[in-house]
Parts: structure tokens; C-alpha cells; sequence
């Protein structure tokens, strides 16, 4: 039984690695819904208080490097709120509309979008802000895979 538990867990961990690229799937839910299950399916005693605090700053730093890779990548190649905006809701819609390659293309139109219809930029300084998106949210699935990485690695070695 420990098998299909420690599968059930994994399964549970693997889906928040896939909302890294699916932001409809919230990764910090499934992470801490991993740990939950270990503790109903094993036992819960391995779990300090100081187990949850790093967790929920660990959780806390996961949110921030969200937002914050995306302004940074906007930001720096001169973007403006409009595109920080068009590049979030072209990640959210974006796999919608175009399965698998919109996971990608949604934040560069959203924001490419925002530049040229709010504040009427050419079509290359549009480019370039879509392309700082673009640069944002791939460091933003790289900062927050790492960070899941050691939230996964810190409650097995609470728990082995």
C-alpha cells in the first residue's frame, strides 16, 4: 500500500510541475495538497510548525517570483502596465486558443496587443515589449520550478 500512496503523491507533485506552463492549475494548491495527503495516508507528526513556516514562505517567495519575472521581462524591454496586463491574460487564454504553442505565443500577443492598442507603439517596439514578455514568464517557470523543487525536496527530508 506504501507504493500507491508514495504514486498518488508523486501524481499530485507532477500536476503542480504541469501548472508551471498551465497557470490554470494552481502549482502551490497541489504542492501543499501532496503534503496533506502524506500526512492522512502516513501520519502527520513529522510536521513542525517551523515545517509550515517554511513552506508558506517558500509559497509566499513562489507567488512573488511570478509577478515578478513577468514585470522585470516587461519593464526592461520597455514596456508599459498595458502589456504586464496583456501578457497575463494572453498566458491564461492563450493555451486556450492555441493548444500547446499558446502557452507560449499567448503572453507575447497579450502583451504585443496592449502596446499597439493602448498606447499606439510601432509595430517593433511592440515586438521587442512581446519578447521581454516572453523572456519573463520562461525565467518565471525556470525561478518557480526550482522553488518547487525545494519546497518537494525540504518535506522529504522532513518526512524520511
Amino acid at each position: 500500500m506504501d507504493i500507491l500512496y508514495w504514486l498518488i503523491i508523486a501524481v499530485v507533485f507532477v500536476i503542480a510541475f504541469i501548472g508551471l506552463v498551465y497557470p490554470i492549475i494552481p502549482s502551490v494548491v497541489f504542492i501543499v495538497a501532496g503534503f496533506v495527503l502524506y500526512g492522512f495516508l502516513f501520519t502527520f507528526s513529522p510536521y513542525s510548525y517551523m515545517f509550515w513556516l517554511v513552506e508558506a514562505v517558500f509559497a509566499a517567495v513562489l507567488f512573488a517570483a511570478d509577478y515578478v519575472s513577468n514585470l522585470l521581462g516587461v519593464k526592461r524591454f520597455g514596456g508599459s502596465r498595458a502589456a504586464i496586463w496583456g501578457s497575463t491574460i494572453g498566458l491564461l487564454i492563450g493555451p486556450f486558443v492555441i493548444p500547446v504553442a499558446g502557452i507560449i505565443l499567448g503572453p507575447f500577443i497579450g502583451a504585443v496587443a496592449a502596446e499597439l492598442i493602448v498606447h499606439q507603439k510601432d509595430i517593433k517596439a511592440a515586438f521587442k515589449i512581446g519578447l521581454g514578455s516572453l523572456i519573463g514568464f520562461l525565467t518565471s517557470v525556470l525561478a518557480k520550478g526550482v522553488i518547487q523543487l525545494i519546497m518537494i525536496g525540504y518535506f522529504l527530508w522532513t518526512v524520511l
